[in-house]
């Protein structure tokens, strides 16, 4: 067992395909970072997969929570947002299984934190052009003015704004009021970075290629940008009257 003052979250529903490989990709790098799965129930077997490589392989690095049936990835996050605090981490990442996020970049959004001072290092696919790679082009327009009118409605001066790689320090999930927390879909990604800006923490943009899922079958769906776009609205009528904690 390697120590780690960092855990990456991972969210799965039917992830078979990719879980092992992502888990071995995280652990061969030469930073040590443990892993925490989420897993909503997938039918598949997910789930015997990851418990399997923690009895044979992973035991102290490699975990799991098992929840009944898919409850949406804001949840998730914030399960693994409550259980990565009560085991002492430092460091907490988002990641997703399929490998659209490449685990090699781990170790940049943790030096951002870490060693640059930051306290949200988002891994970005706008900050340095359009760095997408196999997405139909509707796709990637819906995604990338997307994000531009996140930023027009809201202020942020982030670019990425519904980027779902990201590296947080301890003390922004310790500031932010979790239970408050309302969106379950991409809205979550948008309402936690604007929360993190509202309460005065300092974000960085760290360029990344984001690759389409080469297995299993893609989450996304139109129902999940709508409550982007929309929740987009609520979010700004939250920063002109909401008190948002600030950090001392």
């Amino acid at each position: 067992m390697r120590a780690s003052d960092s855990i990456v979250i991972i969210p799965t529903y039917n992830e078979k395909e990719n879980i092992e490989k992502i888990i071995r990709a995280v652990f061969s790098l030469e930073k040590a970072f443990h892993i925490l799965v989420i897993d909503d129930g997938s039918p598949d077997g997910t789930a015997d997969i990851v418990k399997g490589l923690m009895a044979s392989e992973f035991s102290g690095q490699l975990f799991i929570v098992e929840r009944s049936g898919k409850q949406g990835l804001g949840t998730a996050y914030l399960r693994g947002f409550e259980w990565s605090l009560e085991h002492g981490y430092d460091y907490i990442f988002e990641m997703d299984a399929d490998f659209s996020h490449n685990p090699e970049d781990l170790p940049r959004l943790y030096a951002a934190c870490a060693d640059e001072g930051y306290d949200l290092a988002i891994g970005s696919r706008y900050v340095s052009g359009v760095n997408v790679v196999n997405w139909p082009m509707g796709r990637v327009l819906m995604s990338y003015f997307a994000s531009k009118y996140v930023r027009l409605i809201t202020g942020m001066k982030v670019k990425d704004t519904t980027a779902g790689f990201k590296c947080y320090k301890r003390r922004v999930l310790e500031t932010i009021d979790l239970k408050d927390i309302r969106f379950k879909g991409y809205a979550f990604q948008i309402e936690m970075k604007f929360t993190t800006y509202k309460c005065g923490f300092k974000i960085k943009e760290v360029p990344v290629v984001f690759v389409n899922r080469v297995e299993g079958v893609s989450k996304m769906s139109g129902g999940i940008f709508s409550e982007a776009l929309f929740g987009v609205m609520r979010l700004r009528w939250d920063g002109w009257f909401k008190k948002y904690p600030k950090i001392s």
